[in-house]
């Protein structure tokens, strides 16, 4: 479901493309399965539920979202191995929710390029054939991506191949629609982009900020609020551990220093939170909560 609220003057909205299942060892790296269990159960196939949270903002310079989910794309094989159901549309229907469709869309930014994160970037034409043509979600928008992560998805390695699919991306390029951009952004009045390497050599988050209320998208640089209070707790994902850890650092102090309210995009169970005093150092306070497993 979504969430709406206001960042000061700024209108923001949590939206959803869905959940995936996740091998829970993936998104907790080297930490043992008897600590991170405490954090969340998994299944009998040692999965665990991940959100694909987007934020969409409604800024001076038009409707910005952020991310556009894993997509429809996706074959009957790969929603059964991740525990997917047959639902499309998830995210336009969450847009939906909140009074707009894809066509209001202005700016699409792009934290990365992994699947989960641009696959709803493009769509069939046709939802019920697969060799349908592959056109743009977002018709009116611009795609705001890194210089660096493009070329890092145009020319990835024996490590980072599975994790990027070009019909996410070439469809806009084709389009005139894909912006490569170099460094932060201001994207609008109180709404600017920051590069946290680690996770990938360029993964941007999002800042919202008016008067004295921020808020802070963290993307897969801190996908998990249990990361953001255990800052060696670093997803088998990251590229560079030691540079994770870093920009949490960075990110923890000055989320601590304005109150800032987090955005978690992946955790099923803490949506947004803001960092408190605890016995060991800052730890996350839970505001918006979900449950894992509803069914249970």
């Amino acid at each position: 479901m979504p969430y709406s609220f206001q960042i000061g003057s700024i209108p923001c909205h949590i939206v959803s493309d869905g959940q995936q299942l996740i091998d829970g060892g993936s998104f907790f790296g080297l930490v043992p399965r008897v600590l991170w269990e405490r954090v969340i159960r998994p299944d009998e196939k040692h999965r665990i539920p991940a959100q694909m949270r987007c934020l969409l903002v409604q800024s001076s310079a038009g409707l910005i979202l952020v991310d556009t989910g894993q997509g429809d794309k996706i074959t009957p094989e790969y929603r059964t191995e991740f525990g997917m159901d047959n639902s499309n549309q998830r995210l336009e229907s969450d847009l939906n929710r909140v009074g707009f469709s894809p066509e209001d869309i202005d700016i699409v930014l792009l934290t990365h390029l992994h699947a989960d994160h641009c696959g709803g970037n493009t769509r069939l034409s046709d939802p019920n054939d697969a060799e349908s043509e592959v056109v743009p979600t977002f018709t009116n928008a611009r795609y705001l991506i890194q210089r660096l992560e493009m070329a890092e998805a145009s020319f990835p390695n024996e490590r980072t191949r599975t994790h990027y699919y070009p019909e996410n991306w070439e469809h806009l390029r084709r389009s005139g629609q894909l912006e490569i951009v170099d460094g932060d952004q201001a994207l609008a009045a109180g709404v600017r982009s920051v590069t946290v390497p680690g996770h990938t050599g360029s993964m941007q988050v999002l800042w919202v900020e008016d008067g004295s209320e921020s808020l802070l998208f963290l993307g897969d640089a801190c996908s998990w609020a249990a990361h953001m209070d255990r800052l060696a707790w670093v997803p088998a994902f990251d590229l560079e551990p030691m540079r994770s850890i870093e920009g949490k650092r960075n990110l923890r102090r000055q989320a601590e220093e304005k109150n800032v309210l987090l955005v978690f995009q992946h955790d099923s169970q803490v949506v947004t939170g803001r960092l408190r005093p605890g016995p060991r150092g800052a730890t996350v306070v839970p505001e918006i909560t979900e449950v894992a497993w509803p069914d249970s």
